[in-house]
């Protein structure tokens, strides 16, 4: 079995993949993602999510807008913007190829 040293690098590169991916479904609240990956082996905190989401929104691949809610202050809503919607298409793309390469190399010749 591999160790988490191994995974925790491939684990931080697919993150902002699989953030993309959740908010290409729909405008989608921070709470909603860091649950929905809590589902997974992708799990993160506030503080890994939250730089994260800046970093993406300053690349011009997100952008919130605000919106109230019954329970408490106005809330952040992300969604992919133009260039996000390129982005996830590009790295659903080069996922699909990796995975072909991968197969492909565990045949023998």
């Amino acid at each position: 079995m591999l160790s988490d040293n191994k995974l925790a690098p491939l684990r931080k590169g697919l993150l902002e993949f699989l953030v993309l991916k959740i908010c290409s479904a729909r405008s989608v609240y921070s709470a909603d993602i860091l649950r929905r990956l809590a589902e997974t082996e992708f799990a993160t905190q506030e503080g890994t999510l939250y730089p994260l989401l800046s970093r993406l929104r300053r690349e011009g691949l997100l952008a919130y807008e605000w919106q109230e809610s019954d329970t408490g202050p106005p809330r952040k809503y992300y969604q992919l913007t133009d260039s996000g919607r390129e982005q996830v298409s590009a790295l659903d793309h080069y996922w699909d190829r990796l995975n072909h390469t991968i197969a492909n190399l565990g045949h023998c010749e």
